[in-house]
Parts: C-alpha cells; structure tokens; sequence
C-alpha cells in the first residue's frame, strides 16, 4: 500500500482579537484618513479606491491610542503564530515593523503581492460590511507547478491553488511573508476597513 505524506505546509493563522473597540478603531481610521492629505494623494496616484496610510505614514501606534492598543494586542498573536510555525528565534522576538490603514471603497482591489522583508503579514479587520471582499491567498508552489493541469472543483482546501477566505470585523488574519495574496473587488456598497501589518 503506498504511503502519502504531507509536505511543506503553508498555515493561515485566524482568530478573533479580543479587547479591541471596534467603534473607536473605525472612527480612528476615518479621521486619519480625512487628514492625510499624503496619503490621500499617494492612493490617488497608485490608483487605489480608497485610501491607505501604507507611503505615507509611520507612526500609526503612537499618532492613535486605539491602533496603539491593538499594536500591543497583535504582539501577541504574532507570538503564538510564531510557536505554531517552530520558529527558532534564538531568544528574539518577532517585531512589528509597520502598520497602516486601508479603507477600500466599492469596487476597490488590491492586486497580488507579496511583502519580501518581512517574516510575517497579516491584516485585522475594522469593518466588514455585507459584500465585502474575502481575502484570496495562492499556494506559494504556484509560479514553478508548470504543466501541472488544473485543481477539480472539488479538491479539498488544502490541494486548491487559490483560497478565498472571508473575515469578520474583530478578526485578524496572519501568514508568512512570502505568500501571495490580493484583494478582489470588494462588493460592498459601504468602504471595508481594515489595518495590515508586518512583522520583521
């Protein structure tokens, strides 16, 4: 009988982030938003529905006591990803190395990236109000499958080449760096907000 093992594993870390106001991270977003007037330009340039703080701004968790808060909060989960991925760290810690806003309007995107000085990207999310766009994550084996032929329909997440995962506002999602990942349009009629973060 053969024997089949499961290799190279890429996890997504997902959880709830208990402790965070949403209310008062919302209102934090927008009125930063409202007054950054570099980053307002900087999305309109790059042709970004929307808006993000990602060129713009540097010091999110001392500008705001609420992202601030959540900063602290994030720590926490990184360090537990971390565990989950044996990470020998040689008594370091993981440090977050930015942190910005995104506020995606109707029909906004977010084209495939990856994020390549960083160990770890992740993103909590603020609002997500009905029609809002799922994050879609692609199997970092993708670019080298060459004439592999298509998934069926039915493959189980794990053998997908894509994965589309849907978040909840108050949850945050994490994966490694080197994980391809976009946003699609996003369907809602209201903005989604969310805050994205690396950790070095």
């Amino acid at each position: 009988m053969a024997e089949i093992a499961t290799l190279f594993v890429t996890k997504l870390y997902r959880a709830a982030v208990e402790g965070v106001d949403l209310r008062d991270l919302a209102k934090s977003c927008r009125v930063i938003a409202a007054d950054d007037a570099a980053g307002q330009a900087w999305s309109r340039e790059k042709h970004y529905r929307g808006y993000t703080s990602y060129a713009s701004l540097d010091d999110l968790p001392k500008r705001d006591p609420s992202i601030g808060a959540l900063a602290k909060l994030l720590d926490k989960h990184a360090a537990a990803f971390a565990r989950e991925l044996h990470f020998d760290l040689s008594g370091r810690k993981l440090k977050l190395d930015s942190i910005w806003i995104n506020v995606l309007e109707s029909g906004g995107v977010h084209t495939g990236h990856i994020h390549p000085h960083s160990v770890l990207s992740g993103t909590f999310y603020v609002e997500t109000p009905p029609g809002s766009s799922a994050l879609k994550l692609e199997d970092p084996r993708h670019p080298l499958m060459m004439a592999a032929p298509q998934r069926s329909d039915d493959s189980p997440e794990s053998e997908r080449t894509f994965v589309y995962v849907t978040p909840k506002a108050g949850e945050v999602l994490m994966w490694e760096s080197f994980v391809r990942h976009e946003v699609p349009a996003n369907g809602a009629k209201k903005p989604r907000i969310s805050i994205s973060f690396n950790y070095a």
